[in-house]
């Protein structure tokens, strides 16, 4: 299975690659308009450009569900706490009670050692 990630990252990236060395031309990108008219101008590659806003429009999603993760790994946490708590015989009962041990109190319990008469 690692194998098959690490050649899907492979390409992935080759392709990643290609598609920004082939749009290698400059574009302006207008970042944030000025009081005389103009902009805030950069000239950036089309595929800085593209790669960018894709981690961009990326960074929403991975980081909801990374709080998703982490709020399920908290509640799986409690829960399983809960579990062991609730499973735990208790320290308030006796350990030498017939009950729970099942064992003969010595009153009752006959004595071969003396003949009965």
């Amino acid at each position: 299975m690692q194998i098959i990630r690490t050649v899907v990252w492979i390409a992935l990236t080759a392709i990643l690659v290609a598609f920004i060395a082939m749009n290698w031309t400059k574009v302006p990108v207008n970042l944030w308009p000025l009081d005389d008219g103009n902009y805030i101008h950069f000239e950036w590659p089309v595929g800085i450009v593209a790669l960018l806003f894709f981690l961009l429009g990326m960074a929403p999603p991975w980081l909801y569900l990374r709080a998703i993760r982490w709020r399920m790994s908290r509640r799986i946490a409690s829960l399983e706490n809960s579990l062991r708590a609730s499973s735990m015989p208790s320290i308030n009962a006796r350990s030498d009670s017939p009950s729970t041990t099942g064992a003969v109190p010595l009153e009752a319990a006959p004595t071969t050692s003396s003949p009965e008469v």
